[in-house]
């Protein structure tokens, strides 16, 4: 009997948690700290590289590269969005932070290569340095950098120079929406 009693409440809790009612009401809309990765329309692009696609030399540190950061476009921002920001991490180097950056208007559809519009926030990456950092795997290995744009629902706090772990938890924190691009680099000797 009990154990029939048992089953029965793993069937309910079942059907409850698996009955979604088909759509979200107004109330359901995220708020900051509750992200929404699959917002209609909200998207990154470069037109560096595809997502899933290499990386150029370009943007990596010297003696590789310029260590310039790569032209970036956004589209489906929601309306009304307070600010956006764009970070990069390296998920193979223990989540190594490459770059981040706030402040950025909504409206602008993007960023230009190396561009820092005025505003911008820049937090300091993992090697020590404000602004970008480009991508350095150790020689021989390749490695995936994930950009990602931060649609914040408030304003995170984030000084010009903050540490790469403290800023990317704000940014995370404030992000109600995101979209992501991914590029590969591979590093020869």
């Amino acid at each position: 009997m009990r154990r029939a009693a048992f089953v029965l409440v793993l069937a309910l809790v079942g059907a409850a948690c698996s009955s979604g009612g088909g759509g979200a009401s107004p109330d359901d809309q995220p708020s900051a700290g509750s992200v929404d990765e699959g917002t209609a329309g909200l998207t990154l692009t470069s037109t560096a590289f595809v997502d899933g696609g290499t990386i150029p030399d370009l943007y990596a540190p010297p003696p590789v590269g310029d260590d310039t950061s790569p032209p970036l476009e956004w589209g489906g921002v929601p309306d009304g969005a307070p600010q956006l920001a764009v970070t990069v991490v390296d998920p193979d180097a223990g989540g190594f932070v490459h770059w981040i950056m706030a402040g950025l208007d909504p409206t602008s559809g993007g960023l230009g290569e190396g561009e820092v519009p005025t505003g911008a926030i820049q937090a300091t990456n993992d090697a020590g340095e404000v602004g970008w950092f480009g991508p350095a795997p150790p020689t021989g290995e390749s490695h995936n950098y994930v950009f990602t744009l931060h649609v914040l629902g408030t304003d995170p706090v984030i000084t010009e120079g903050m540490a790469a772990a403290e800023a990317l938890a704000a940014v995370e924190a404030a992000t109600t929406s995101q979209a992501t691009l991914t590029g590969t680099f591979t590093a020869v000797e």
